[in-house]
């Protein structure tokens, strides 16, 4: 029996790294400003989310989340 492809977890490419960084720190930030910080220090994806939104919760390495209640940040994520 031949092996098994790829799964459809296994892209075949290497995920970005995620920084060295503590996602808590962008709770009370404005939205923008944490969006920029989040980019500045390495973060490869950002994502700003309305509180309460529904999102798929698999996990992407290198992927902050963001959760914004009027412009500022409430709870954030790595993932």
């Amino acid at each position: 029996m031949p092996p098994a492809g790829p799964s459809s977890e296994d892209s075949g490419t290497i995920p970005p790294p995620e920084p060295a960084d503590a996602p808590d720190t962008y709770a009370g930030l404005p939205a923008a400003t944490a969006e920029r910080r989040a980019r500045d220090r390495g973060w490869a994806v950002v994502r700003l989310l309305p509180a309460g939104a529904s999102v798929t919760m698999e996990r992407q390495s290198g992927r902050l989340n963001l959760e914004v209640r009027d412009g500022v940040v409430h709870h954030c994520w790595a993932g």
